[in-house]
C-alpha cells in the first residue's frame, strides 16, 4: 500500500533547538517499503512502482506487514558519501540483465527514517520519538536495508560535521510530531549544504525560462555548465534582457546564445561527474 509521503520544508540556516532531533540528508531518493502479506512494493514519493529497480531491498522480509519510509541511495566507494548519479543510474534501469548487473556494481541501500504502519498498527498519530523507538526494536532483513541515526538538539554541530564529509545536508525534525500525510510541513525541516560558484551567462531560453551557464575551461575558453532556472526575481530579469540583447551571437531553435560578458553567482547542490552544476539556483550578478 502506497502512503504519501511527508514532505520537508526548507530551513534558511543549520540551527539548534532542544525540541528537535537531527539526521544527516541522504543524497537519493525518497522511498515507501510496502509489505502486505508477505508481498514488497516499492514506491517513490509521487507513487511511482519502483520494485524491480531494487531486487536487494525488494527481497528483504519483515516478520510482520509494515510500511516504512526513508531515502534509497548508493554509496561512492571512494568517498563513502551518497552518489546521486548512480541511484538515478538504478532508478532509470528496466532491463532485467542491466538491473541485475547494476545490483551486483553499485548495490543500492535503504536508509529507513521512519515506521508508519507495523503488524496491525498505524503509527503516523504518534509522536516521531514514538516512532523512532518503535524502528529501532524491528529486526532489519539484511544488510541494504539500515535505520538512520539521528541526535537530539545538535543541529549545528551535525551539520558542521555533515559539511566536513561533503554530504548533502541535515534534515530536523520535531520529537513529538505526527505524521503529516501528504503535506510540507515545517516540523521536518532540510538545510541543505550547498556549494558555490561564479559562472558566465552564455545565452537563454526561448521557449520558457532558462539561462544558460558556462564556466572557464582549460584552455581559457567557457564551457557549457547547466542551465539556471531558480532563484531569478523580476528585478534581475529585467535588469537581464536590458543587457542581454546587446551581446546576443546566434541563435537555434531553443535558445539565443550570447557573449560571455555577464556572470553569476549560483548555488547547487553539487558538481555532476560530468562537469556540470546540478540544480543550480541564481544568487547574484557578479559586478
Amino acid at each position: 500500500m502506497f502512503i504519501d509521503p511527508m514532505l520537508l520544508a526548507t530551513a534558511p540556516g543549520p540551527f539548534s533547538d532542544p525540541r528537535f532531533l537531527y539526521e544527516p540528508k541522504i543524497d537519493g531518493h525518497r522511498l515507501i517499503f510496502s509489505q502486505e502479506s508477505g508481498n514488497v512494493r516499492l514506491y517513490t514519493r509521487h507513487n511511482n512502482d519502483c520494485t524491480r529497480q531494487y531486487p536487494e531491498i525488494a527481497g528483504g522480509l519483515f516478520p510482520h506487514d509494515i510500511i516504512l519510509d526513508g531515502e534509497i541511495a548508493c554509496v561512492d566507494p571512494m568517498t563513502g558519501v551518497s552518489d546521486f548519479e548512480a541511484i538515478m543510474s538504478r532508478f532509470q534501469a528496466r532491463r532485467a540483465d542491466k538491473i541485475a548487473r547494476l545490483t551486483g556494481t553499485i548495490p543500492a541501500y535503504f536508509a529507513v527514517f521512519d515506521a508508519l504502519y507495523y503488524n496491525g498498527q498505524d503509527l503516523r498519530k504518534l509522536p516521531l520519538m514514538k516512532r523512532k523507538e518503535i524502528l529501532a526494536g524491528i529486526p532489519m532483513p539484511n544488510a541494504n536495508i539500515s535505520v538512520t541515526p539521528h541526535v537530539e538538539g545538535a543541529g549545528e554541530a551535525l551539520f558542521a560535521e555533515i559539511q566536513a564529509r561533503g554530504m548533502e545536508g541535515v534534515v530536523g525534525k520535531r520529537a513529538d510530531s505526527v505524521y503529516e500525510t501528504g503535506r510540507r510541513s515545517d516540523n521536518w525541516r532540510k538545510v541543505i549544504n550547498w556549494t558555490y560558484a561564479d559562472v558566465y551567462i552564455t545565452g537563454y531560453k526561448k521557449a520558457e525560462f532558462g539561462w544558460l551557464a558556462g564556466i572557464e575551461d582549460d584552455r581559457g575558453g567557457v564551457r557549457p555548465a547547466g542551465i539556471i532556472e531558480f532563484g531569478v526575481g523580476p528585478k534581475e530579469k529585467n535588469a537581464f534582457y536590458g543587457v542581454a540583447q546587446q551581446i546576443v551571437v546566434g541563435e537555434n531553435s531553443d535558445f539565443v546564445f550570447m557573449e560571455p560578458r555577464l556572470r553569476a553567482r549560483v548555488k547547487m547542490r553539487n558538481w555532476t561527474k560530468s562537469g556540470l552544476l546540478r540544480s543550480p539556483v541564481f544568487e547574484r550578478f557578479i559586478v
